[in-house]
């Protein structure tokens, strides 16, 4: 219904496979050049320089390698289809929705994602949400998703812009690692990092993130969707994904995760564990007080939603416990009034801002608690 497709597009499943085994060449390229052993070839890209780069332009770099010039040349060039004023409006639209956005991408996109095979492997080949990384990790994703959605946060000297390149080149870095060091199944999975993989995660924050709220009793109208669509369109372009399967409007959206959907492979022995300690990690969150009785309340409203997105068959596939969903009960009714009532005027829908930017510094707050608020470092 949601994609309009009465069967599977054949040309376009075959898209799907065929790009299992393509990767970002031009984040590819990049870290060629930083893997260099020789550190007088002129051709050799150091992070220091990267880092300069991504900062304070590629100008400032003394001598640039041709490489890191050409890596900026490409993510500083901006499409003609994007319109900065719509991101802007996009990036409005995600912070009024302040804690469905992060209930709905940790419950729905994240958690739910891990009853599929391949990219949740990878996590545990790279130890990335396993241990004592959850929590930090989860913060991560956190600041990332929170950054690209401020004001101006996606022009070039954005913090969303920067941190959104900084993620584009830690991805290249992980997928030539598991490409070369022989860890990584690549007949299997594709390559460790690849385009089929990086379309489907980013459909899980636009369209997946709009299905999600509008369950949770979010209004959503078709401005407000547009303008989100737009806004991670831009950054699914900054991160490399190929152009043709960044989507305008949610209805293609849709009609492709449907796609990502039935070609995806089932739950692999990978999953469970990271979502059971994702679960467990609501326990030692950063709470001012009380956090022994706040964690595990945590812990009870976050199986309480999944219970409710992923349904018996789900939880069951994640080895998680069985929850009646009372913790939807408390968000619908809310959501009633926030989105049916106040959104519908200006003076509604700026409450909703303000109300969405202190749930974002709350959310930061759990995750980061005194920690400086940024996302993994680089090494090579």
């Amino acid at each position: 219904m949601l994609t309009r497709t009465t069967r599977p597009d054949e040309s376009l499943v075959a898209l799907i496979g065929q790009r299992l085994m393509q990767r970002d060449e031009v984040g590819a390229a990049l870290v060629r050049a930083m893997r260099i052993a020789d550190g007088d070839d002129p051709d050799r890209v150091t992070m220091g320089q990267f880092k300069t780069a991504l900062e304070h332009g590629i100008d400032a770099v003394p001598d640039c390698p041709r490489t890191l010039r050409e890596f900026f040349r490409e993510v500083e060039r901006v499409p003609p289809w994007v319109d900065m004023d719509l991101i802007n409006e996009g990036a409005a639209a995600y912070r009024r929705l302040g804690t469905n956005a992060a209930d709905v991408m940790l419950q729905l996109s994240l958690i739910g994602g891990y009853r599929f095979g391949g990219p949740t492997d990878l996590l545990v080949e790279t130890g990335g949400l396993t241990g004592r990384t959850t929590v930090r990790r989860l913060a991560e994703t956190q600041k990332w998703a929170v950054s690209v959605s401020q004001p101006d946060a996606m022009r070039r000297d954005g913090e969303g812009f920067k941190l959104t390149v900084h993620v584009r080149l830690m991805h290249a870095l992980v997928n030539q690692q598991f490409e070369t060091n022989g860890r990584w199944d690549i007949d299997q999975w594709g390559l460790p990092i690849n385009q089929t993989d990086q379309a489907a995660t980013l459909g899980l924050f636009n369209g997946a993130l709009l299905l999600g709220v509008r369950l949770l009793g979010v209004r959503v109208s078709k401005s407000e969707s547009r303008a989100i669509m737009h806004m991670w369109k831009y950054v699914g372009w900054l991160m490399g994904v190929d152009e043709d399967w960044l989507c305008d409007n949610e209805a293609h959206q849709h009609r492709l995760n449907y796609h990502f959907l039935i070609t995806q492979s089932t739950v692999s022995a990978a999953g469970p564990p990271l979502a059971q300690a994702i679960v467990e990690a609501q326990r030692f969150l950063h709470y001012p007080n009380m956090s022994r009785l706040r964690g595990a309340y945590q812990r009870a409203r976050l199986l309480s939603m999944l219970g409710y997105f992923l349904r018996t068959e789900g939880m069951r596939d994640l080895g998680l416990p069985r929850s009646l969903p009372w913790a939807v009960i408390p968000a619908l009714v809310k959501n009633t009034v926030r989105y049916q009532v106040l959104s519908r005027t200006r003076v509604g829908r700026d409450h909703l801002l303000h109300w969405g930017e202190r749930s974002s510094d709350r959310q930061l707050a759990k995750y980061f608690g005194r920690q400086k608020h940024d996302v993994g470092q680089l090494t090579v």
